[in-house]
């Protein structure tokens, strides 16, 4: 039986919940009856290998598949989530590994992308986008967000990997999300890459954001995640809280598809296995 988030101190309600999620594809369950939920100021790890659901359960929340069967609740509201922009609407915003940002245009044009800021113009019979007041909002958001871009006029092209991912986290936070959904926000990236977005999610998290981590890096996980979800072909494998397992535990029932006891004396799997 799943241990559900037995030592976790903040019991107010999630900002999003999904109750006993299914879906089909012909014969073959993508996702068996998952519950999953994230609070403000919370960091989940959503693990397990490929084929284990991870990408269903994701794309049920950003709109892109509707569930057979199952409820999600926005701020304790059931909603209904049949498109990407109805996800977005309800603040829902997604982090790909491919970061959608345009190249060929500068950070505020890619934070406002869709969204810009005008001004009126030849006595108010045309708008024009606001450039400056857009410049201003993004150097307010990366500062408030502790990222650290030294010219946002510059080109997206020509930032870091890490600097990359930042922006298209910023971006999402610009848009007001009440979830943040991170797909891998570290892969392929150096180490000093890596350490940027790590600090960001820490930063959002102080914030009071509710952040949905997807990584195979188990380093990551240890480090920033609060509480973490494992899933095997479809099906919950555990909900517990980072505190209460360790690294090689992680792996092993990600593996396995097994839940082993909650580890709430701090002890690791490999001490306990040993006595």
């Amino acid at each position: 039986m799943v241990q559900q988030n037995a030592a976790a101190a903040d019991t107010s309600a999630p900002i999003v919940e999904m109750r006993g999620i299914s879906k089909y594809y012909g014969g073959i369950a993508a996702l068996e009856d998952v519950d999953f939920s994230v609070g403000a100021g919370e960091v989940v790890a959503l693990l397990g290998d490929n084929g284990a659901g991870k990408s269903t359960l994701i794309k049920i929340l950003a709109g892109a598949v509707i569930a057979d069967a199952g409820e999600i609740r926005v701020d304790g509201a059931p909603v209904h989530i049949n498109s990407p922009a109805r996800s977005k609407a309800l603040g829902i915003e997604t982090v790909y590994q491919d970061l959608a940002l345009c190249d060929n245009i500068d950070v505020a044009a890619n934070v406002f992308l869709g969204r810009e800021l005008k001004k009126p113009c030849l006595g108010g019979l045309v708008r024009i986008f606001d450039r400056r007041r857009m410049g201003e909002e993004t150097r307010a958001l990366l500062a408030d967000l502790k990222i650290n871009i030294p010219d946002i006029e510059a080109k997206v092209r020509d930032f870091s990997g890490g600097q990359r991912q930042t922006i298209a986290i910023a971006k999402t936070v610009y848009g007001a999300a009440k979830l943040i959904i991170m797909d891998e926000p570290t892969a392929a990236l150096g180490v000093t890459q890596q350490e940027q977005v790590l600090r960001l999610i820490e930063n959002l998290r102080e914030r009071g954001e509710a952040i949905v981590l997807i990584s195979h890096n188990m380093s990551d996980v240890m480090r920033v995640a609060d509480r973490v979800v494992i899933l095997k072909t479809g099906r919950l494998v555990t909900n517990r809280p980072k505190a209460a397992t360790d690294r090689d535990q992680l792996v092993r029932m990600i593996v396995s598809g097994t839940e082993e006891p909650l580890l709430t004396d701090r002890q690791s799997a490999t001490e306990r296995a040993g006595q």
